[in-house]
């Protein structure tokens, strides 16, 4: 598929040396003609930052509902979740690297929005409810998002975004209105921690409550020994996010090993379920994840 200007369309702004400024994520990326951004995702092109993973797959499967995970919203369904190539955020514990770490040579798939909008409805027969978009960091390609949802919004099917929350305001304002629900990533209460994979957490907590206003949301916290799995940082992320909304349903996801991080022991189901037991004191929704086995569940 040929990319058009429209599709393409960002907020048009350059620095005084005349490179294009990137609007999508606070990292405000300055980019040459056909420079690629931080994120491997967007490119300056015609004056403008815009994207370059748009209807570029790398990864689409019908997944189940938990899976995003969302247990709170369509649980027992299905939905065609659809992933790109990119990231916008560092983190060395990444757990689905190859392609969030990965660039366009990833590209398995190219496709239109009206192709993924009619799979998605000739699932319907699967128990699908709609698109997920997710497996990379989906809204460094807010208008694939943003053309697609719109388009599912012409049907009965429903919007999901996976993300990690840092985007600005403007681009997240323009895709409130299209998305149903949201699982988003807050990976630490701790400046310093977010500071340390190239983002803030102001930025994290803005989106959420953003979200939070319009739509279904709800949380993962991915807990990594000795980063962020400590019980005061399950205090103060309990007591944040009880001032949001305690009817917030978080995730609190156990670490493997991955990508930079692959020396670093699993999180202990004893650490993962003290952390369970703090958040269910205050929060009405906590749910343990990645857990393999049937000795691991709890």
């Amino acid at each position: 598929m040929t990319q058009t200007n429209e599709k393409e369309k960002n907020v048009k702004t350059t620095a005084a040396d005349g490179k294009a400024i990137c609007r999508i994520c606070p990292r405000a990326c300055q980019l040459t003609e056909e420079q690629l951004g931080w994120c491997r995702g967007r490119v300056a092109r015609g004056g403008e930052v815009v994207s370059a993973n748009y209807g570029k797959v790398t990864s689409i499967a019908l997944d189940p509902m938990e899976k995003k995970p969302l247990r709170r919203f369509a649980s027992g369904r299905t939905i065609l979740s659809v992933g790109s190539y990119g990231c916008n955020l560092a983190c060395s514990f990444c757990q689905n690297s190859d392609i969030s770490m990965g660039g366009e040579e990833r590209t398995v798939y190219q496709v239109t929005p009206e192709f993924l909008v009619k799979r998605a409805l000739e699932m319907k027969a699967a128990r699908n409810v709609g698109l997920a978009f997710t497996y990379n960091e989906p809204l460094i390609g807010y208008e694939f998002v943003r053309d697609c949802a719109q388009r599912l919004l012409e049907t009965d099917l429903k919007n999901v975004v996976v993300t990690n929350g840092y985007i600005c305001e403007e681009p997240l304002a323009e895709l409130l209105p299209l998305i149903h629900a949201w699982n988003i990533d807050l990976k630490s209460i701790s400046e310093d921690f977010y500071r340390s994979i190239g983002g803030d957490l102001a930025t994290v907590q803005r989106t959420i409550r953003q979200v939070a206003e319009v739509s279904h949301v709800e949380l993962t916290f991915l807990v990594i020994p000795g980063l962020n799995d400590t019980k005061e940082e399950m205090e103060q992320m309990v007591d944040w996010i009880c001032s949001v909304d305690p009817e917030m349903p978080l995730h609190i996801s156990r670490f493997r090993p991955a990508f930079k991080m692959t020396d670093r022991a699993e999180t202990p189901v004893e650490t993962l379920k003290e952390l369970v037991e703090i958040a269910r004191r205050r929060l009405k929704y906590v749910y343990p994840g990645n857990l393999r086995s049937s000795e691991e569940r709890f």
